[in-house]
């Protein structure tokens, strides 16, 4: 069962109905009030503090990282790399006492800003010691976020190597997110790593497209992985698979929707793969995947409506019955989610639906 959330109103309705005595309500209810804002609040929740917390840390985030223009460079690689540092020592002594004060949140998005500034230090020692390869728009640090280029890679490798250090001994969920998007820049330099030298007849836009779909899978797997692996962490309200989840997903589902096909058969087969990742997010519990099924889904009908049935005075009247049967079968499955969850899950291995359970009595759906 997912866990409830009573207010107030819900034990003055206990005691109207004469399932609790008034004289037991406002103890009860002083206790679970103090027992709440005692507890670390870690579960993911939608509140006006919560969205301050990420949309500041976010913010910071983003000025030291996409926002960084030419203006500092002009401070030169050395000062780059003591700013870079220091900002990072900071940030994490001020995450290890935000910590102490028991606010894990605003602790989280500072130790993770700290993994943000690691590829800004390391192109700075690099560029200051002379080791860093020069050409092309790699030559200035704000192109890290823009431009696809193999010289990336030892900037992604440090930030790798300190966002598994700082998860593993910090164990802030959202300090999986600067790894998840490292990896999801890796796929594309990595890409253009290996086919650095020009090839005739080498068709690149489509090597592209094939290794993002791959490396998505990768992720998926290490997701998969680390959701069995970091279970015992849903009690406490952590999920530390999301962000893998979420970028796994984006590299795979775009080289899949790259994917040029000039067979009605081979979009059909498009269809129905969004179709098993809406399944799958139903079953698994990871919205992520209904999101991208959702939209791959999207995307097939519309190429119905321009290309297959681009005159047909009948289509719009089609497509309307099939999205009211879409919403249909949303109401439907709504009424029957429990039983139908249950019954899908019941025919997946014991440790999945041991972790799918865990997982969904601590944090309900992604």
């Amino acid at each position: 069962m997912n866990d409830l959330r009573i207010a107030k109103r819900d034990v003055d309705w206990a005691v109207a109905r004469g399932l609790l005595r008034e004289d037991q309500a406002a103890p009860l209810w002083s206790a679970w009030s103090e027992r709440r804002a005692n507890a670390p609040d870690v579960a993911p929740r939608f509140s006006i503090t919560h969205v301050l917390y990420y949309l500041g840390g976010m913010i910071a985030i983003g000025a030291m990282t996409l926002f960084m223009n030419l203006g500092w460079e002009r401070f030169g690689p050395w000062a780059l790399f003591c700013i870079a540092v220091g900002y990072g020592i900071g940030c994490i002594l001020a995450s290890r006492s935000l910590a102490q004060r028991r606010l894990p949140l605003p602790a989280g998005i500072l130790a993770t800003l700290a993994i943000a500034l690691v590829p800004l230090a390391t192109w700075a020692l690099q560029s200051a010691l002379g080791w860093w390869p020069p050409g092309g728009a790699a030559e200035h640090y704000r192109a890290y976020h823009t431009h696809i280029d193999w010289r990336w890679i030892t900037l992604e490798f440090a930030t790798l190597i300190a966002a598994v250090i700082g998860v593993w001994r910090l164990r802030y969920p959202f300090m999986v997110m600067p790894l998840a998007v490292t990896l999801w820049y890796m796929s594309m330099d990595l890409a253009r790593m290996i086919v650095f030298a020009d090839r005739p007849g080498w068709n690149e836009w489509q090597y592209y497209r094939d290794f993002s779909m791959v490396f998505g899978l990768g992720m998926l797997a290490v997701a998969v992985w680390v959701d069995f692996r970091a279970r015992e962490s849903y009690a406490q309200g952590r999920d530390f698979a999301f962000w893998l989840y979420l970028f796994g997903t984006l590299a795979f589902w775009s080289g899949l929707t790259m994917q040029q096909s000039s067979s009605e058969l081979g979009k059909f087969v498009y269809l129905l793969i969004n179709v098993a990742l809406l399944a799958a997010g139903a079953v698994l519990g990871r919205r992520v995947f209904a999101v991208f099924g959702g939209l791959g889904i999207a995307a097939y009908l519309g190429h119905l409506a321009r290309k297959v049935f681009a005159d047909s005075l009948l289509f719009p009247f089609a497509l309307t019955l099939i999205g009211l049967a879409i919403v249909a079968a949303g109401i439907w499955w709504q009424k029957n989610e429990v039983r139908l969850s249950a019954a899908l899950r019941a025919r997946l291995p014991a440790g999945w639906r041991e972790m799918l359970q865990t997982r969904h009595e601590s944090l309900g759906n992604d």
